[in-house]
């Protein structure tokens, strides 16, 4: 009799237990900051935006900054703002065998950085600085800018208690730029394939 009542237990726990969900929490949709951020990344160096996202946490402290951290942060916003103004600059082409060749920019045409190409003088002068290149470097840095104030990391790092107007500038700012720098890169397209953007297809 004793062993029905464990056995008869043990089936009523065993039907508990099938009736727990195996994840105790729904997943979270992606929120409409998550797109804005993934679509604004698009626009910026691959390597430059990775770089960010993987080390703003840790400069931070998960936004909770002492001055040390605080001027790690600045540093390293700072380097990545230059880092994707640098990048606009840059260009690539193939040579002869196929292989890419990455390089920067000039007023006479595109040099090579590591001179693995010799290109003619008339092929390297297609490359040339133009001013939509400049126009692209300062609208790359703020599309960088409105991806930084997106990351509440370095947001909480800046300004660990802001205002009530300052709120509404870090909600609205980030999005304004975004808009509008998005609109301007579709209106006047880079021809440019530089490092970290994608390959064109010739």
């Amino acid at each position: 009799m004793e062993i029905k009542i464990g056995a008869e237990e043990s089936r009523h726990q065993h039907d508990d237990d099938q009736k727990l969900p195996l994840l105790q929490d729904a997943p979270k949709s992606v929120t409409e900051e998550q797109r804005t951020t993934a679509h604004l990344a698009n626009l910026l160096p691959t390597g430059t935006v990775l770089e960010f996202q993987l080390l703003a946490p840790i400069f931070t402290n998960q936004g909770n900054c002492d001055s040390v951290s605080r001027s790690m942060t600045a540093g390293l916003v700072a380097l990545c703002g230059a880092s994707c103004f640098l990048l606009s600059f840059t260009d690539s082409l193939r040579d002869n065998k196929g292989n890419v060749c990455y390089g920067f920019a000039t007023f006479k045409g595109l040099w090579i950085i590591d001179g693995s190409a010799n290109i003619s003088t008339e092929v390297a002068a297609n490359f040339h600085l133009r001013f939509i290149d400049f126009f692209h470097a300062f609208m790359s840095i703020l599309v960088f800018t409105a991806v930084a104030l997106f990351d509440q990391n370095v947001v909480n790092c800046f300004y660990p208690t802001p205002s009530d107007e300052a709120q509404e500038v870090l909600a609205a700012l980030p999005v304004g730029i975004g808009v509008i720098c998005s609109m301007l890169f579709v209106v006047f397209p880079t021809k440019r394939h530089g490092m970290g953007f994608p390959l064109s297809a010739n």
